[in-house]
């Protein structure tokens, strides 16, 4: 390989070369300016801003209280720690369903506000209308099907989606519509694994799964999930690549017993 100082940005073209040439797609989603610095030169090549920022950094129990301004505010911050990596940005609950011209309106502002790359809205033929609107103002737009977070109340429930045959087929027909419309990836969320892997084989542009088998182009686990921050969530699709909530939480201790025994600051670490 040869070594480029210059550091090549990941466009969406590139990961659509990815998906054709049988190359895996890594993808992890940041909310802040340290996290995002840290992912993107560990080299995913897809950071998504996630309305999954409701549940981790704000706290709540669904994605629906984020606000457009909320995500805008994340994704400013990410995309100021990142030099090479796609950074798409999560449309939140409420700022797409309405109309379309209300979901172009959204997704101008995130592409202005922050300086990300795209945007990405979850559902299938029922937003396609917005879909169409956000494309034809250049935006790049990423589908998301299977569980669709947001609808959460519709469905009552976080379970594996499309397992029966007609919302199986429903699903590819979707899959289908975004890929002929002019998506430029989608995200698969909680569905069989065989299902993902047709759906990957009859589209053109790349699936990202999550929780939908190996058969996908890529595939996305919410950061501080995959990093253990997070103790509470663990599904079945997460696999945890550190336990930073005990290395946290034991350095966090020896701080505060330093301090109360006065052994911190000592005398090399003040002026």
């Amino acid at each position: 390989m040869s070594v480029h100082n210059e550091i090549k940005r990941i466009t969406t073209h590139t990961l659509q070369e990815m998906k054709r040439k049988g190359e895996k797609i890594a993808c992890l989603t940041s909310y802040d300016y340290s996290m995002a610095k840290i992912v993107d030169s560990a080299g995913v090549e897809l950071i998504l801003v996630g309305d999954s920022a409701s549940n981790v950094m704000a706290g709540h129990e669904t994605t629906l209280p984020i606000t457009l301004d909320n995500m805008i505010y994340h994704a400013q911050a990410v995309v100021k720690g990142v030099k090479r990596a796609l950074v798409v940005v999560d449309l939140p609950f409420g700022s797409y369903q309405g109309n379309s011209e209300e979901a172009l309106r959204s997704a101008i502002r995130i592409m202005k506000e922050s300086g990300g790359h795209a945007v990405k809205l979850e559902g299938g033929i029922e937003i396609k209308e917005s879909i169409e609107r956000i494309l034809s103002a250049g935006i790049p737009v990423m589908g998301h099907l299977g569980l669709t977070p947001q609808s959460i109340y519709k469905f009552g429930t976080y379970v594996v989606r499309a397992k029966e045959e007609e919302e199986a087929e429903q699903l590819m027909a979707n899959a289908k519509m975004l890929n002929d419309v002019g998506c430029f990836g989608m995200v698969l969320e909680k569905i069989p694994a065989a299902l993902a892997k047709k759906v990957t084989e009859s589209v053109a542009i790349p699936t990202i799964g999550i929780g939908a088998g190996n058969g996908c182009d890529g595939q996305i686990l919410v950061v501080h999930d995959m990093l253990g921050i997070n103790k509470d969530f663990s599904p079945r699709f997460l696999r945890r690549y550190a336990d930073l909530h005990t290395i946290m939480t034991e350095a966090v201790m020896n701080y505060t017993k330093d301090v109360k025994s006065s052994d911190f600051p000592n005398e090399k670490e003040s002026y």
